[in-house]
């Protein structure tokens, strides 16, 4: 058979994404190019929020086959095997074992009081959690969207898939996106809920911590939370590994590499991953509108949870913490205390709060693991 150049042409149209391609689809084309343009030009995580849009527009270009699982002889999609490490529950474990080699606790030693900061910036997790419900969404799922407001996304990614698989790309979507956009929730919040008086305080230098309590923060910590709960065995035991192989001295290279190649390379595979299964027709739907909003619900009572203890321990410190270290203590190291730092320094230029806010921030971590220990003891 011959077909004309008319035919030709025709037959090309038809086949191609231009022709097939809904109205869902080419909306999230478009939520992809503003979250790259976020992360290229305003640099809001472009490490996190660069992989997940172009995750995002690759899933949703039509007749790519991307997405697709294998069908007799036939192999799946890139996406669809890069997405195993997410269903099989790989990629957050190896995320935390990461961010353990990346992490020094000495703030935390330091000053244990930071690990109260910590937990209450879990408080928009369990206010998410009781509106979910009040939504009438299930309990599991009202738990995995709860995760959100601890500003994990490994944990939200890892408690979703043990709990309610189905809301996985809203909640994903979700916990990543507000983590790279800390910069802009965070601080209105900050000065909202803090005086000028309370930013500029200057807090006294740390004591510095001994090499050995380095060493056996990790193992001790380690012992207690997976005895405690053993569901949170894969995250908090590879985040404590992490943190001794960085410490220990005698492990740098396996250090290195987990900080480095290994973070590198699972970071673009997650977030490709997290990105992807933001596809038009499931995405745009009311329930993820749900989801996404109470995200953003938790995520602003998590901040506001650390800075009312903030100030409280302003209060009974005599002025000698800076509240807005508590808004540090939501967990997404260390873009938290960062912010920390950049507010305290607005309102005083000689404040340096980063090392103290890091305290909060790697305290977070565990009590957002925690938290998802709880809700899987309860529910999974």
């Amino acid at each position: 058979m011959t077909y004309s150049l008319t035919d030709t042409l025709i037959r090309v149209w038809e086949m191609s994404g231009f022709a097939n391609a809904t109205w869902q689809q080419l909306v999230m084309i478009l939520v992809s190019f503003v979250l790259i343009y976020l992360a290229v030009v305003k640099e809001f995580e472009p490490l996190l929020l660069l992989p997940i849009a172009f995750g995002m527009l690759l899933a949703n270009f039509p007749m790519t086959g991307l997405l697709e699982g294998p069908l007799g002889d036939q192999p799946g999609g890139l996406l669809y095997y890069i997405y195993q490490g997410v269903e099989l529950g790989i990629y957050p474990p190896l995320i935390f074992l990461g961010i353990g080699a990346m992490t020094d606790f000495g703030p935390l030693i330091a000053r244990p009081s930071s690990l109260f900061l910590g937990a209450a910036a879990q408080f928009g997790i369990y206010i998410a959690f009781l509106l979910a419900l009040a939504f009438g969404f299930a309990p599991e799922a009202a738990a995995a969207i709860g995760i959100i407001g601890g500003a994990d996304g490994p944990t939200a990614i890892w408690l979703t898939t043990k709990l309610y698989q189905d809301l996985l790309p809203a909640i994903a979507i979700a916990a990543y996106s507000y983590m790279a956009l800390i910069p802009m929730i965070q601080p209105p919040l900050m000065r909202l809920l803090t005086t000028q008086k309370e930013r500029e305080v200057k807090m006294e230098q740390l004591r510095e911590v001994s090499k050995a309590e380095k060493i056996v923060f990790p193992i001790v910590v380690a012992t207690l939370c997976i005895f405690l709960l053993p569901s949170v065995a894969p995250l908090i035991g590879m985040l404590m590994l992490g943190n001794l192989l960085k410490e220990s001295g005698v492990t740098d290279r396996l250090s290195n590499t987990a900080q480095n190649e290994l973070m590198n390379i699972v970071t673009i595979f997650l977030g490709v991953s997290v990105g992807a299964k933001a596809v038009g027709e499931n995405f745009l739907q009311l329930e993820t509108l749900k989801v996404i909003a109470l995200g953003l619900i938790a995520f602003a009572f998590s901040t506001v949870g650390g800075l009312l203890l903030g100030k409280l321990m302003y209060w009974l410190s005599g002025g000698k913490i800076n509240p807005l270290i508590g808004s540090a203590g939501v967990s997404a190291v260390p873009m938290a205390a960062r912010v920390s730092q950049v507010e305290g320094q607005k309102a005083n230029p000689s404040n340096f709060l980063l090392m103290h806010a890091m305290g909060p921030n790697v305290a977070g971590v565990i009590g957002s693991a925690v938290a998802a220990g709880i809700f899987f003891a309860l529910f999974g």
